[in-house]
């Protein structure tokens, strides 16, 4: 099959009409565009531009809003040097637009305030409804609506992530209807409830498959999985002030999401067939059987991104800390305190890649550079030949994974996150809902079909091994786990952070499981660290420059020994510089609290209602 490369162009399949009549069509804002839901082909070019939106992978040349790595970086897993970054701490000027966008807003990884998008796919239900129905077939009309309840609740589903109460729109709202225009904030509750009609009608009714890079129903499934676990999730942990502590809507969000999940799972279409950085690193992901959805990129089409210029290298002003390091299981399966991987307890870089769970190795370099605050590289969206090029050249970064030329494929949705949100939910369901507990088999399919992914060839070579599986009788107990989450639970969290690092969920899930107490630093010190270093022997500059280096860090580099005591360098002590590397200069961030879990209302979008005489009601603490 001819491979379809989308570059998310507005309305493209439309251009290859016929530029002037796309262009010089009725607005699809009014109702007198019945000249334009014709057939299939035009509802596809009206749907097309919606990809762009929702599903930009790596972004488009140095447009980075949403991509991996660049706007996923505030979460417990990273530190900085000097203060960390810091959440909302008042109400902005304004926050949001009027626009068709879904801007990112880092401190969420979700939208900004705004209801451009919800009014278009506002608009193609109600033409598919009025004008469509009656020039398609009921397949294709129950495929098209399908597609377009799904991105709809998408979007609600996320809007609620960050602000909770949004006002919710079932229908195309005119002009000259301002009480619905600016009406005020619906329950968190009620908008979820209708999220969940629209979701199950995307099940009941999308397109098996689609063609090559199109929205299924299985590409549905696992988004709607990921959504809700997330809000079955916030309905437990969090209470009624912010639209949680609903029993009845915990169970039936984290049923869909079982039923989601079930849904790729027993259809068989899809397995881990490849190592874990081909996931990433790969120009052409189509034959790859673990991917769902990607987004392709192509150099010959002008079609490139900036992924690698932000892996962790000369451009990164993080790197992740000691924390997150301790937090990866031991190829045994086991946290390092209870391990019985020999080295367990060593975390020089080049021990961690080898006692660690492969994942480790496929993310970071074995060596410590100090391009990264942290003095780990992270390199998950880039090759091994692109490090090894690195490595090879002395911090001179490959032509292809330079700047804004990289063409490797961003997987947008993979069974990897799918079978671990299915997972968490039917372990929720058991915990507190009635749900039969999860059992060996529920393992075997989700986070030991993970770890039995194949290793690549550099890996076996330097001797990593895949990770043992995890055993329902004995579930490791890790003396670090929080009293109040259970060893099986705390097992599938971990699993999360390993499998899905730097993908933007990390803060997501804090948030849902009401742990944003982790971000703050100092109720660990290993926040500040980075891994163990011998300086004198590790660090390496390129042209043979290592003591001109070492002379600007007299005073500044400072190493943490295993009983907590620093030592300093002075210019003459290379010998004692080893250690935890501290962070230079890194302290906690502001203070923050719980109403940080939702994100405040712009001033000007709370005015522009006012001076209207409606009311817009500002997010709950703010």
């Amino acid at each position: 099959m001819k491979k379809i490369i989308y570059s998310f162009l507005f309305l493209t399949a439309a251009l290859l009409c016929g530029c002037s009549d796309l262009l010089d069509r009725e607005s699809l804002t009014t109702m007198e565009d019945t000249n334009y839901w014709r057939s299939e082909s035009d509802l596809r070019s009206y749907a097309n531009h919606f990809y762009e939106i929702f599903f930009p992978g790596y972004g488009l040349e140095w447009d980075r809003d949403w991509a991996y790595s660049y706007s996923t970086g505030f979460c417990d897993d990273f530190v900085s040097e000097g203060t960390q970054s810091y959440f909302t701490n008042k109400v902005p000027t304004s926050l949001g637009s009027k626009s068709e966008s879904r801007g990112c807003s880092t401190e969420y990884y979700g939208p900004t305030w705004g209801f451009g998008v919800i009014r278009s796919l506002n608009i193609f239900i109600d033409r598919l409804n009025t004008v469509a129905r009656n020039n398609v077939d009921d397949e294709t009309f129950r495929h098209w609506m399908g597609v377009a309840r799904f991105l709809k609740g998408f979007q609600y589903a996320d809007l609620v992530s960050v602000y909770g109460d949004v006002p919710y729109f079932a229908n195309v709202v005119e002009d000259d209807d301002p009480d619905t225009m600016y009406k005020d904030r619906d329950a968190r509750g009620a908008v979820m409830d209708s999220v969940y009609v629209l979701f199950n009608y995307a099940l009941d009714n999308m397109r098996d498959d689609d063609g090559a890079l199109f929205l299924n129903k299985y590409i549905a499934a696992g988004y709607i999985s990921r959504f809700m676990l997330n809000e079955g999730t916030w309905q437990k942990y969090h209470g009624t002030e912010r639209g949680g502590g609903d029993a009845n809507r915990a169970k039936k969000y984290l049923e869909l999401a079982v039923k989601a999940g079930d849904m790729v799972i027993n259809s068989g279409k899809w397995s881990f067939d490849s190592d874990y950085k081909s996931l990433f690193a790969s120009f052409d992901l189509s034959s790859n059987k673990e991917v769902l959805f990607y987004r392709h990129y192509d150099a010959a089409l002008n079609i490139t991104h900036a992924i690698g210029s932000y892996n962790g290298g000369s451009e990164s002003e993080t790197g992740v800390n000691l924390a997150f390091i301790k937090a990866f299981n031991c190829s045994d399966g086991k946290p390092y305190t209870i391990s019985e991987v020999e080295g367990a307890n060593d975390f020089s870089l080049e021990n961690l890649a080898k006692t660690r769970d492969p994942r480790f190795d496929a993310c970071f370099y074995n060596k410590p550079d100090v391009n990264s605050s942290s003095l780990i590289y992270h390199y998950k969206y880039a090759s091994k030949e692109a490090l090894q090029y690195y490595e090879a050249t002395h911090n001179v970064i490959k032509p292809t994974w330079y700047s804004d030329f990289n063409e490797n494929d961003a997987p947008l949705m993979r069974l990897g996150e799918i079978v671990l949100n299915w997972l968490e939910a039917k372990e929720e369901l058991a915990l507190s809902y009635g749900g039969t507990a999860v059992t060996q088999a529920d393992l075997d399919r989700s986070i030991n079909a993970i770890r039995k992914r194949p290793l690549d060839e550099d890996a076996k070579s330097r001797g990593i091994q895949q990770t043992k599986a995890l055993d329902i009788n004995a579930i490791p107990e890790d003396p670090a786990r929080d009293s109040d989450v259970p060893a099986l639970l705390w097992e599938i969290r971990r699993e999360r952070r390993m499998e899905l690092f730097n993908e933007g969920n990390r803060i997501k899930d804090l948030r849902r499981w009401h742990k944003l107490n982790y971000m703050d630093y100092n109720r660990d010190a290993d926040n500040y660290l980075g891994p163990w270093i011998d300086f004198s022997k590790e660090i390496v500059m390129p042209n043979n420059d290592t003591n001109e280096y070492l002379d600007k860090l007299v005073g500044v580099l400072t190493v943490q020994k295993k009983d907590g005591s620093r030592v300093t360098y002075d210019g003459s002590n290379a010998s004692e510089m080893v250690g935890f590397y501290v962070v230079r200069n890194a302290t906690n961030r502001e203070p923050f609290s719980d109403r940080n879990y939702l994100a405040p209302i712009g001033q000007q979008q709370i005015d522009d209602y006012s001076q209207r005489g409606y009311t817009l009601t500002q997010t709950y603490g703010w």
